[in-house]
């Protein structure tokens, strides 16, 4: 499988509207972060991982070839809101969507003229499915494991392929879903900033903590803000086996 990070930002991506510091007037490609946002590609299968508002601009790059599931991580904004710029694909058939419950229920009231009786012409047709934690579904060649993480008091979905998983937007996660996570190699992981403690998010620290309990072998931090510093920079001064990823990074799992 190949893991491409499409975004790596947070909420607001970076640069950061109406900031002049460093980071955000950095020159270096890799100082620039989209919102969150993954593809996992293998053999004929492609997973979009979140869909928020930077994904025509993510996916134009990348050859145009069918999407076979979106898994959607929570209902915010910046995980979801570029569902409807995905109606191109829909010349390959109906977009499969993959959420929790709430997500399902908030999707159908954020975009309501997707899922009415009679469709207007044009607008993406998406399939909607309800997933929860702990049962396991297939796309394509892909099993998909959803695992539950606390998004400060809001219940959202990380996902584990294989010994692979991807979280995002996490500040804890219950003890009963780490044996879930037993033998994860490789591990996607929010890190927000180093310092100042946030209702949310993980820091930095708290995200090392955390995959090391979990003994993955590599971990790549995501939803990141301009707090975290030069990426470069930043990449040094973090243990072996951790790295912060960057928008465009392709890694062999």
């Amino acid at each position: 499988m190949t893991l491409t990070f499409l975004g790596t930002g947070t909420s607001g991506g970076v640069p950061s509207l109406g900031c002049r510091c460093e980071v955000c007037r950095s020159k270096n490609p890799k100082d620039k972060r989209l919102r969150s946002a993954a593809l996992l590609e293998s053999g004929n299968t492609r997973v979009l991982i979140d869909c928020g508002p930077d994904i025509r601009q993510q996916l134009m790059p990348l050859p145009f070839r069918p999407i076979d599931g979106v898994l959607i991580t929570h209902i915010h904004y910046d995980h979801v809101a570029g569902i409807d710029d995905l109606r191109p694909f829909c010349v390959f058939g109906d977009i499969h969507v993959y959420a929790n419950k709430a997500t399902e229920q908030g999707l159908k009231q954020t975009m309501p003229y997707c899922f009415t009786e009679k469709l207007y012409p044009g607008i993406p047709r998406l399939n909607l499915h309800v997933i929860e934690s702990h049962r396991s579904f297939m796309v394509g060649d892909m099993e998909i494991m959803p695992v539950q993480v606390m998004h400060d008091r809001l219940p959202i979905l990380g996902f584990r392929i294989g010994n692979f998983a991807y979280i995002t937007d996490m500040k804890t996660m219950e003890e009963t879903e780490i044996p879930y996570l037993k033998g994860v190699e490789t591990l996607v992981l929010n890190a927000l900033r180093w310092k100042r403690e946030h209702h949310s998010h993980m820091l930095v620290g708290e995200a090392i903590e955390f995959s090391r309990r979990i003994g993955a072998k590599s971990t790549y931090f995501t939803h990141m803000t301009h707090e975290v510093g030069f990426h470069d920079d930043a990449n040094r001064q973090l243990p072996p086996g951790f790295q912060f990823a960057y928008d465009g990074l392709k890694v062999n799992l």
